[in-house]
């Protein structure tokens, strides 16, 4: 495999100067990023596709073992403070469970009847998302819960940064950067990592886009958890409705600091109307605004 190949490059690295390994290691993430750069189409189908199966109740699935694992669920969990999206909508299935987070969990990757147990004990289905990293891409766990995942209906989504690997085979979407061979041999935590959770970021960000998370460039999902985030929800109701200070903070209060709902109400309308027409656009303010104008 490219990611586990030795590059003849840095057999001295332990013997040069400091400051040039780590310009080695800074060139190898650049060109990590670099690898990215042909699969923006595929990333953008992958994700269309996500937004359209995940409708009101689908969930995301990610799925990965150690680094990948880890970068998959840094990922989604970032999803619920900055977009709103509900952690019930949300699984994370590591090799290993939880306690891999933190420390190496020996063999677990190995382990595809657990996946297929997991895939099975949480029921996923035709209305979930799954979404497999792996740096090798052929990880047996991570290849076996999205094989199960597709065969159980799910959208798949593979990441890897090997070609040819049996995990994009499976995956309905397959998602590729080619890093090549690390600085240090094997420690895919480095460029095929960077390359993973850069693919991870756009990924879900552009799911959260179709999924009518985003209005006016903005995370007006966001879920308001202290006075910094409680002053920029304010500033964006002020903003995007026109309407003064007082009377956004006002009506981000009526709100109950939801920031989509302030909008409508800081433009006339009263909660309980707000949130019925904001849930009937499906929680897409701009549908919501669309629609008030129309009836304007």
């Amino acid at each position: 495999m490219n990611t586990e190949a030795l590059d003849p490059r840095y057999r001295d690295l332990d013997l040069w100067p400091t400051e040039r390994a780590v310009e080695a290691m800074l060139e190898g993430q650049m060109a990590a990023i670099a690898a990215i750069h042909s699969q923006t189409a595929a990333i953008a189908r992958a994700a269309e596709a996500a937004a359209a199966r995940l409708g009101q109740t689908g969930r995301l699935v990610f799925v990965g073992a150690g680094t990948s694992g880890r970068l998959a669920v840094q990922d989604g969990t970032e999803l619920y403070p900055t977009y709103g999206w509900p952690m019930e909508r949300m699984v994370f299935l590591i090799a290993g469970g939880t306690e891999a987070l933190t420390e190496a969990q020996e063999g677990a990757e190995d382990d595809v009847e657990a996946a297929l147990e997991e895939i099975a004990r949480h029921a996923i289905g035709p209305d979930d998302v799954v979404i497999g990293v792996a740096a090798s891409g052929r990880t047996p766990y991570t290849v076996g819960a999205v094989a199960a995942a597709r065969t159980a209906g799910a959208l798949t989504i593979g990441i890897a940064n090997n070609p040819g690997s049996v995990l994009l085979e499976n995956a309905e979407h397959g998602i590729l950067a080619v890093t090549g061979s690390e600085v240090v041999a094997g420690s895919t935590r480095m460029k095929a990592g960077t390359a993973q959770k850069a693919i991870l970021n756009l990924l879900s960000t552009a799911i959260m886009i179709r999924c009518g998370l985003v209005y006016d460039g903005r995370m007006v999902a966001m879920r308001i958890s202290n006075a910094k985030l409680l002053q920029r929800g304010r500033a964006m109701v002020q903003d995007m409705a026109g309407v003064d200070a007082e009377t956004a903070a006002a009506a981000l209060d009526l709100a109950g600091k939801d920031i989509r709902l302030g909008v409508l109400v800081a433009l006339g309308l009263p909660v309980a109307e707000a949130r019925e027409r904001l849930d009937a656009c499906g929680g897409d303010l701009r549908r919501a605004l669309q629609a008030l104008e129309g009836r304007g």
